[in-house]
């Protein structure tokens, strides 16, 4: 009973992280307006689930040429990164839960 609560904590930590990433995502791509505390909210928790490996700038995928580079490199870092929490989550889920 307790391996099937902590495996759902654990999942849903995971679900959460990836909503913010892909939320986050949606909201840059929208070009919503950063002054929005909620809007600020969001893209700050993305940056923090990013690890550092899927972030903005520096992440997975690098795009250098065209004037919306800024734009791909959200969505390609930040949609790979929703994508590994849910895998990452799932796994864990699968491990944990008898």
């Amino acid at each position: 009973m307790v391996r099937s609560r902590v495996a759902q904590i654990i999942w849903l930590i995971c679900v959460g992280c990836a909503v913010f990433l892909a939320l986050g995502a949606l909201l840059v791509a929208l070009k919503a307006n950063t002054d929005n505390g909620l809007v600020d909210f969001v893209l700050r928790a993305a940056d923090a689930v990013d690890l550092g490996v899927f972030g903005r700038e520096g992440g997975v995928w690098e795009f250098t040429k065209g004037k919306n580079r800024e734009l791909y490199n959200t969505l390609a870092n930040w949609g790979t990164g929703a994508v590994v929490w849910l895998v990452l989550g799932r796994v864990l889920d699968r491990i944990i839960r008898p």
